[in-house]
C-alpha cells in the first residue's frame, strides 16, 4: 500500500490503510487539531530526529483495562508502604524530558524529539495531555505521559529511575482511569513487560471499535486533580 502524504487540513487515511508495520502516513504538523485528529482515528506520531513526521496505526494494538492491572507482590508491598509521593499534572514538561532522556533496550536515539516534546507540552498547557509523577522526598524517580480524549487515555511514554517508581506511575493511572471511567489505556505497542502488568493485544480492527465508543464520551478538558 502507498503512504500517505497528508494534506494541510488535518485530516488522516482510515487506519486500515496502513503498511503491514503499521506505518500510515507522512508529513503534516504536530498542531493540536491534527494530533487530536490523528489520536481519535487511533493514529500517532512516531519518528526520529531529522526524519519528516510519521504516523503509525499498528495491528495488533497493546491496551488496558484499567481494573485489569496485575499488582505483583514486590509492587503490593511498595504501595502499601508508601514509599513514594505522587502528584498529577505538576510537573508536565520534566516527565516528557526525562522520558526523552531516558536510555532504552535496542534504541539508539530517542523518538521524543524536541518537536515532540514542544507539542505535547503546548497538549498539556491546553489541557488535553497528562502526566503522572512520582518522587522520593523532591526527587522526580518515575512518571509518565500520555493524552487523554473521550473515555480513553493515550499512553506515550514512561521513565523510572528508582524501582518500580514507573509502575507505581502506572497503578495511579489505572486508578485515576477507573475514577474517570474510561473505558482503557492505549499502550500502542506490546512490550513483554506491559504484558506482565495485565496489558492485552487488540487487532487493530478492535481497537478502533473500543475506541469509537469511547470517543462518544465529553474529554475532561483541563488540569486533572485526583
Amino acid at each position: 500500500m502507498p503512504i500517505y502524504e497528508l494534506p494541510d487540513e488535518a485530516v488522516f487515511p482510515h487506519p486500515s490503510l496502513a503498511e503491514l508495520d503499521g506505518l500510515l502516513a507522512i508529513g503534516g504538523d504536530l498542531s493540536i487539531n491534527r494530533l487530536l485528529a490523528a489520536y481519535c482515528n487511533g493514529i500517532f506520531p512516531w519518528y526520529s530526529e531529522g526524519d519528516p513526521i510519521l504516523w503509525w496505526s499498528p495491528n495488533p494494538r497493546c491496551v488496558f483495562y484499567p481494573p485489569q492491572i496485575k499488582v505483583s507482590k514486590s509492587l503490593r508491598q511498595t504501595l502499601r508502604n508508601k514509599a513514594f509521593r505522587v502528584s498529577v499534572d505538576t510537573v508536565f514538561s520534566r516527565v516528557i524530558q526525562a522520558c526523552a532522556q531516558i536510555k532504552r533496550l535496542h534504541e539508539d536515539e530517542t523518538w521524543i524529539v524536541e518537536d515532540i516534546q514542544q507539542a505535547y507540552i503546548t497538549l498539556h498547557e491546553e489541557g488535553y495531555a497528562h502526566s503522572v509523577e512520582v518522587w522520593n522526598e523532591q526527587e522526580l524517580v518515575g512518571g509518565l505521559y500520555g493524552v487523554s480524549i473521550g473515555a480513553a487515555f493515550m499512553g506515550e511514554s514512561m521513565f523510572h529511575t528508582q524501582r518500580d517508581a514507573s509502575k507505581v506511575a502506572l497503578y495511579y493511572l489505572c486508578e485515576i482511569a477507573q475514577a474517570f471511567n474510561f473505558k482503557f489505556i492505549d499502550n500502542q505497542l506490546p512490550t513483554d513487560h506491559l504484558m506482565s502488568l495485565g496489558a492485552i493485544e487488540l487487532s487493530r480492527e478492535d481497537y478502533i471499535e473500543i475506541l469509537t465508543e469511547a470517543m462518544k464520551e465529553p474529554t475532561r478538558v483541563g488540569k486533572w486533580i485526583f
